[in-house]
């Protein structure tokens, strides 16, 4: 009972921040299954891809479709792009071992976030 509460629990947090920022699955859901479910690495990054499948943002995208704030054009060659970046980046993950997968996620969080902290605009 306690791991299906954790599990609402992470979903209910990724699903505001998604909401409200645009991110969830890779930066709040990853880390949230490797430190509290103790998942490995490949095995939380295959879970955050696999609950992308369902339309799990539907409800925030219908928000920000109403206030005019999506990009279709964005959206579908983005997509396309994703769908076979996608197989590819699978087949690379799987032949990295957990450590080093790992500490090259960290090192983008880390990059993004200083990225984002130190820019001007």
């Amino acid at each position: 009972m306690y791991e299906i509460i954790i599990l609402i629990v992470i979903g209910l947090f990724s699903g505001i921040l998604s909401g409200v920022l645009g991110i969830g699955g890779g930066l709040v859901i990853v880390p949230a299954l490797v430190f509290f479910l103790k998942m490995t690495q490949h095995e939380a990054q295959g879970t955050t891809l696999a609950l992308m499948l369902p339309p799990i943002t539907l409800l925030s995208t219908y928000a920000y479709y109403k206030a005019g704030h999506l990009n279709l054009k964005v959206i579908i060659f983005v997509c396309i792009g994703f769908f076979i970046g996608g197989l590819f980046g699978g087949k690379i993950a799987v032949a990295i071992n957990a450590f080093m997968l790992k500490k090259i996620f960290a090192v983008l969080l880390i990059a993004v976030a200083l990225n984002m902290l130190l820019s001007k605009k």
